[in-house]
């Protein structure tokens, strides 16, 4: 075998660096959005606060009104749209790399419908409400998981049977959901409307605890797994040979990305498209051909969060919870994903 030449290890170091100094500016440019985007919806409102009243909004000092807004209403919105969406935009890139997909999402696989499922079976048929309404929305989720998984499973999981039969199950999903709010009072399908459309507007106290503490262990769950993304990324045959075993790194991804999906769906409801359109647009970012987690992260927690402000103070001229303002950023993105994908099959 030929020596590998200086040259061609420094040319490979060189591209290795350019990778890496990109995949960090994308992150960091993602991150300040969030800061400034954040830092507007602690200003804004019926009560518009100056930078100085916010801080001490934020530090419990100053007048108590401002820190009741601050700590009570507009702060904890800000922390529930950065964490729902982080978790949302990294399930789905663990999704979309697993399966080799673009497609492959919760919203279209009917994860992210389980759970809604299962949240509204407790709010209408057994009457919860706080986390263990948000326990029952991930044994929602978890629930179709096992099901999609088990039904998928031959000898392996193939990545298109599984999105095939997770599709099967969100139309499922849907049409219990459908069929539960025709059948129940009024005042009952308002407070249902959250678990099928998505907004984090009353997402705090213990329960945006325990979904920040979560999310938090499964990144670092992420963390650890992450580095059979590349070589499951090469197929399965390379990623054997190099010593991966496929199944188990598949199985174990999936679960973490299920995880994810449940725990951010039981706080927040479904919020739609992020967790396809985030990996997208970090992907495009970042252009290394990987599975851009970490951008992935930061661009669902930027996304939800700048949806939120948006649909919270009408900017696209009627208020409306975080999860219409994506679907109508996520509908079109997929119709054209379909229309790219059938040209490139032709």
């Amino acid at each position: 075998m030929a020596p590998v030449s200086t040259t061609t290890v420094a040319a490979v170091a060189d591209l290795r660096a350019v990778r890496r100094r990109r995949r960090l500016i994308v992150v960091a440019g993602m991150v300040l959005v969030v800061l400034v985007v954040g830092t507007g919806a602690l200003l804004i409102g019926a009560a518009g606060l100056t930078p100085g009243q916010a801080i001490a909004g934020a530090l419990g000092l100053g007048d108590k009104g401002d820190v009741f807004i601050i700590q009570m209403l507009r702060l904890p919105r800000v922390e529930a749209a950065v964490v729902v969406g982080a978790a949302f935009g990294l399930a789905g890139a663990l999704f979309q790399a697993t399966l080799r997909n673009p497609l492959a999402s919760p919203d279209i696989l009917g994860i992210s419908s389980g759970a809604s499922l299962g949240a509204v079976i407790g709010l209408l048929g057994l009457g919860l409400s706080g986390v263990a309404l948000s326990g029952l929305a991930f044994t929602g989720a978890g629930v179709i998981a096992l099901a999609i998984w088990l039904l998928a499973w031959r000898k392996g999981l193939h990545s298109i049977r599984f999105v095939l039969v997770g599709v099967g199950f969100a139309y499922l999903c849907s049409s219990l959901l459908a069929w539960m709010m025709a059948r129940s009072q009024e005042r009952e399908a308002a407070a249902v409307l959250t678990w099928t459309v998505g907004s984090v507007s009353d997402v705090r106290g213990e329960q945006l605890a325990l979904v920040a503490a979560g999310t938090l262990v499964l990144l670092a769950a992420v963390a650890v797994v992450s580095r059979t993304q590349s070589p499951l990324s090469l197929g399965d045959d390379h990623a054997r040979a190099l010593g991966v075993r496929v199944d188990a790194a598949r199985v174990g991804t999936l679960l973490l990305a299920v995880a994810l999906v449940a725990l951010a769906t039981s706080a927040a409801g479904p919020i739609a498209f992020v967790a396809l359109v985030a990996p997208a647009i970090a992907r495009r970012l970042v252009n290394d051909g990987g599975a851009a987690l970490a951008a992935s992260t930061a661009t669902g927690a930027a996304l939800t969060l700048v949806a939120d402000v948006v649909g919270q103070h009408g900017l696209l001229g009627v208020a409306a919870p975080v999860g219409i303002v994506t679907g109508l950023v996520g509908a079109p993105y997929l119709l054209w994903l379909l229309a790219t994908n059938e040209k490139r099959s032709r």
